[in-house]
């Protein structure tokens, strides 16, 4: 089993997306999304062990690791990114496929199911499952916030490494392991004056111009009738709120939630195996 990806690269509107497949092209075809402030090299240690049965390609979503960063007037709305993922997955020549997301991609994930149900055979959300609505009273503060985020991120001047290593340990110190930290970063760097920096776009620090209603998300959960599953870690995102995430998979028609040891990047760390196990079950269950 090799676990060394192969670079991808697509032109989808005017816009370059970059990302990593592992695994035979004429496997199963599974389509990775990564979270927020990541990149593709997030499925590098969960991607090998898929590949003895899927074909996993993991984009670097627009703004990510070695995509391109939308234009100074575009957004990144978590719907954003939909219509280029839709025409990677058509460059792909994929009338169907498997899906998985962790965190925002995982928020993305689902939009993208709920939107076109008959593509997605099996969706897979790892700690998180939708988005978090906003009242109908907020909508002026949150229309504000996102105005003024703008006007400052677009001037917003990125940290400066002297070396890989000192980027390194700033996501140790957020709370990544080792491993996991080192494939993000080498992914998530470019050379500048000085140094190095992040290759993330700023904007994506922002807050949004508009999130959903409460009544959207779960129009949204009910539209998912694709066998799924959503994992949690025991000390991520949904162990700190099992009862809201209890309440959103009961809204979804065909999902279980199960929990697996780690923390928000579980992917990442010793449940790997585990994990595999249980994607590959979704999959054996409902065939």
């Amino acid at each position: 089993m090799s676990s060394a990806p192969v670079e991808m690269r697509w032109q989808v509107h005017g816009l370059g997306y970059a990302g990593l497949a592992w695994g035979d092209p004429q496997n199963r075809p599974l389509l990775a999304l990564h979270g927020w402030l990541d990149n593709a090299a997030s499925f590098a240690l969960l991607a090998p062990v898929l590949a003895e049965h899927w074909y996993v390609v993991a984009l670097d979503l627009s703004g990510h690791g070695k995509s391109d960063w939308r234009s100074p007037d575009a957004t990144y709305q978590i719907y954003d990114d939909l219509p280029q993922i839709l025409g990677v997955i058509d460059q792909l020549g994929w009338q169907q496929f498997d899906l998985i997301g962790h965190s925002r991609g995982a928020l993305i994930a689902a939009l993208l199911a709920a939107a076109f149900p008959e593509r997605v055979s099996h969706l897979v959300l790892l700690d998180a499952v939708a988005p978090s609505p906003l009242a109908p009273e907020e909508f002026s503060a949150q229309l504000r916030r996102f105005v003024l985020d703008k006007q400052r991120l677009l001037q917003r001047a990125t940290r400066v490494y002297t070396s890989e290593a000192d980027a390194v340990q700033t996501r140790v110190q957020a709370g990544l392991k080792p491993e996991a930290a080192a494939l993000l970063v080498s992914r998530n760097l470019r050379q500048c004056d000085g140094g190095l920096t992040w290759r993330t776009d700023p904007r994506l620090r922002g807050a949004s111009a508009v999130k959903l209603t409460v009544e959207q998300v779960e129009t949204m959960l009910s539209s998912l009738h694709m066998p799924t599953l959503v994992v949690a870690g025991d000390d991520g995102l949904g162990a700190a709120h099992p009862d809201h995430f209890a309440s959103l998979v009961e809204r979804m028609p065909n999902a279980v939630l199960e929990f697996v040891p780690g923390g928000h990047h579980f992917h990442m760390e010793d449940a790997i195996i585990t994990l595999a196990k249980k994607i590959r079950r979704l999959v054996a269950d409902s065939a």
